[in-house]
């Protein structure tokens, strides 16, 4: 694993003044709070989220789908999303009109209190 010893940048970091939500946004938030589950036990503690993202296009970066993504399920369950230590995500290329998301929402456990690397 290579390291570099700089510190991230936040989305929240990267833009100057304030940001609005699109009206495509707006209806994105609307309609994956409405067809996500009602009722989604969410571990106590640190969390694991897994996301399976289906794109029509190889063209498609999956990084960008995660910010508003995690914001939707953190607003719909209730919980802070700095509970989450560990994302794993993977892309698949499907049939246009197929497109989804898949997720899992798991308690991440540290062994011995370090992290295990399973990547």
């Amino acid at each position: 694993m290579t390291t570099i010893r700089l510190k991230a940048l936040s989305v929240n970091d990267s833009w100057r003044g304030r940001r609005f939500k699109t009206q495509e946004y707006k209806d994105y938030e609307y309609e994956l709070s409405f067809l996500l589950p009602t009722f989604l036990k969410i571990p106590k503690g640190d969390l694991k989220l897994e996301i399976l993202v289906g794109f029509s296009s190889k063209a498609s970066d999956l990084d960008n789908i995660l910010k508003p993504f995690i914001d939707v399920l953190q607003k719909k369950y209730k919980f802070n999303d700095n509970r989450i230590y560990k994302l794993k995500i993977e892309k698949e290329i499907i049939l246009k009109g197929k497109e989804f998301i898949k997720f899992k929402i798991k308690s991440y456990g540290k062994k011995n209190g370090k992290i295990e690397w399973d990547f």
